[in-house]
């Protein structure tokens, strides 16, 4: 393992010990023009890493669009090992690999892991939240290569409210959203996924025919924040332990306020002056009619806390650690009892 000492002028910092880091991810492509998040931010940690001198490669499977990295077509029905070059430094796996690693490596949890899985104590969690319910104190906050959104207008008139994710798992509930806004006499852009599918006909006849809920579909990130730069707020009320929430920081990023659960990572994304988690609808609704909306607020807010030159950092802190022999975990995490997810009360 051979390491080079530079000296180099950063926006980031003034002096770093270069690597070579192999990011792996099972699915693609890089990056990704709508769907997928774990893509977004992996892209966002590789232009980063670049940007500090680094020597980057993805391991992917379906290609990597860029200039800035190195690329590998990930081979599923072959050994990771042998896929793995030589003169990389560490292995930043973004899914748990099912086989022993010959490199230092960590792994970053993307998901919820069932309570019976094994992890393994290389494991980097995404919140605050998701670290405590597995026994852990290890999370890096994910953060987003900003510029790639382009400058959000921020001075738009902002008439409706809007969803974003994926519209067919039920425990994102857009049918809870839609319920919140028409309770506060707004209108709801939908974004995320197909409209017309039979469950969600059968679930949210009452709001796909509501000409006050409009669903747009999957849109690209252009066309996302121009729904967005004239939306007041995202309305997020999911069922499910939210591992992190990328939609909430790209809203908050296009200058909108946040109304959520409090189920997983939500709570800690915010603060007043951003938003309101709550379980009661009641209240939601409430929020959306009385809340004192600052685009220029959210905008920042996302901007200073989850942006990806925060998260590389943190992430080279653990690169090193790892490198140098010390695992992130002394025992494995593990699943801790816990209380179910909170369905919002009417």
């Amino acid at each position: 393992m051979k390491f080079r000492t530079i000296k180099r002028t950063s926006r980031l910092t003034t002096k770093e010990i270069t690597m070579h880091i192999l990011i792996v991810d099972w699915s693609g492509p890089i990056p990704a023009l709508k769907y997928g998040g774990t893509e977004r931010v992996i892209w966002g940690l590789g232009k980063c890493l670049n940007e500090l001198g680094h020597k980057v490669t993805f391991l992917v499977p379906d290609g990597f669009t860029g200039d800035f990295a190195d690329s590998i077509a990930l081979d599923h029905t072959k050994s990771l090992n042998d896929q793995i070059p030589e003169n990389v430094d560490i292995v930043h796996f973004n899914y748990p690999p099912r086989q022993s690693i010959n490199k230092p490596y960590i792994i970053t949890m993307h998901g919820n892991p069932k309570p019976d899985e094994h992890i393994d104590p290389n494991t980097v969690f995404i919140s605050k939240n998701q670290a405590e319910r597995h026994n852990s104190d290890v999370f890096v906050y994910n953060g987003l290569y900003w510029k790639d959104y382009g400058t959000p207008d921020l001075d738009k008139p902002r008439t409706y409210f809007h969803f974003l994710g994926k519209v067919s798992v039920r425990v994102k509930n857009v049918f809870g959203a839609a319920k919140i806004v028409l309770k506060a006499k707004g209108k709801l852009m939908v974004m995320g996924g197909e409209r017309w599918t039979s469950r969600n006909f059968t679930r949210g006849f009452k709001y796909i025919l509501n000409p006050n809920i409009t669903f747009l579909g999957m849109l690209d990130d252009a066309e996302k924040m121009k729904v967005m730069e004239k939306s007041k707020a995202l309305v997020f009320p999911v069922e499910w332990h939210e591992p992190f929430g990328l939609v909430v920081i790209e809203s908050l990023y296009a200058g909108c306020a946040v109304f959520c659960s409090t189920n997983g990572s939500l709570p800690e994304l915010l603060t007043p002056e951003v938003g309101l988690a709550s379980n009661d609808s009641n209240k939601l609704a409430e929020a959306l009619r009385n809340f004192k909306y600052d685009p220029k607020r959210c905008n920042s807010y996302a901007k200073e806390h989850f942006n990806a030159e925060k998260m590389t950092l943190k992430y080279i802190k653990l690169y090193k650690k790892v490198i140098a022999g010390e695992p992130l975990h002394t025992q494995n995490p593990t699943y801790q009892s816990e209380k179910n997810q909170v369905k919002l009360v009417s």
